[in-house]
């Protein structure tokens, strides 16, 4: 499919962010996403945010790039690449009015998403109101829900506790038991076993809970608080950590619904 000259604006772009751009660029649209300085991304095999640190990263095929401003970002957009701009308040929105308003920065709460920052405005996982917040929002939680979309109302509130794969669940993630700056002793992709080392937090080791893969890590060097993510450990054995997660795809699979159901209207 060639454009079809809607313009989205995604905030964030961890690897869920990632996923919907994916999607709605391989559907046509012109996609710009914005991240803070110094993302804490795990999943950075499969995250646009990644291209903060590098200048680019590709995922499945899809370059991004760190744009400097909104003319170097729409002249990327003519090269089929998507901008990425170092925009923590998205002032972008107010300064080229997009039809498409995505928070895929998976808060657990709404930040500063308004229903009037564009004529379609998606807000994913719990902390937006359909009808209030967002016009619509997309659930986020593992289960039969999945990417469901929401036009009056929420997603499931936020338990706190990850989502079960292979029977596991808080267990898959590891996080900083203190602050202090990130070392990883081992990669993504790797496989570990329950007790083995994976990544340390000023200097003190942390272990695996379960066996597995490590299937994302937060960048080394970067400075982290007590009890951020900084790990997580997929318990499948065979699980490719460059592909956009199956989560992903449902959740982008929601936003796609939402955004050509407003576009049938919007053509109107």
């Amino acid at each position: 499919m060639g454009r079809i000259g809607i313009t989205a604006v995604i905030k964030g772009a961890n690897d869920v962010a990632t996923g919907v751009a994916y999607r709605l660029k391989k559907c046509g649209l012109d996609i710009i996403m914005t991240e803070i300085s110094s993302p804490l991304v795990v999943r950075r095999k499969v995250a646009f945010a990644e291209a903060v640190y590098d200048g680019t990263v590709t995922v499945e095929g899809i370059k991004a790039a760190v744009s400097g401003s909104i003319r170097d970002a729409l002249a990327l957009i003519e090269k089929g690449i998507i901008p990425l701009l170092v925009d923590p308040e998205t002032k972008i929105i107010k300064e080229i009015s997009p039809q498409v308003v995505i928070d895929a920065r998976m808060a657990k709460c709404n930040l500063d998403t308004n229903i009037n920052d564009a004529p379609l405005v998606i807000g994913l996982g719990p902390g937006f109101e359909a009808g209030k917040d967002v016009n619509a929002v997309i659930e986020t939680c593992r289960g039969y829900r999945l990417g469901r979309v929401i036009y009056n109302g929420g997603a499931i509130p936020n338990t706190g506790i990850p989502g079960d794969i292979g029977g596991f669940t808080a267990e898959r993630t590891i996080r900083a038991p203190m602050e202090g700056v990130v070392t990883n002793i081992l990669a993504i992709g790797d496989k570990v076993k329950k007790g083995d080392q994976v990544v340390a937090v000023g200097g003190t080791p942390v272990g695996a809970e379960i066996n597995g893969v490590v299937r994302g890590m937060v960048r080394e060097g970067v400075m982290v608080s007590k009890g951020t993510r900084i790990a997580n450990i997929d318990p499948r054995k065979e699980i490719d950590c460059s592909n956009i997660s199956d989560r992903a795809l449902s959740i982008s699979g929601g936003v796609m619904e939402a955004v050509f159901t407003f576009l049938a209207s919007y053509d109107r």
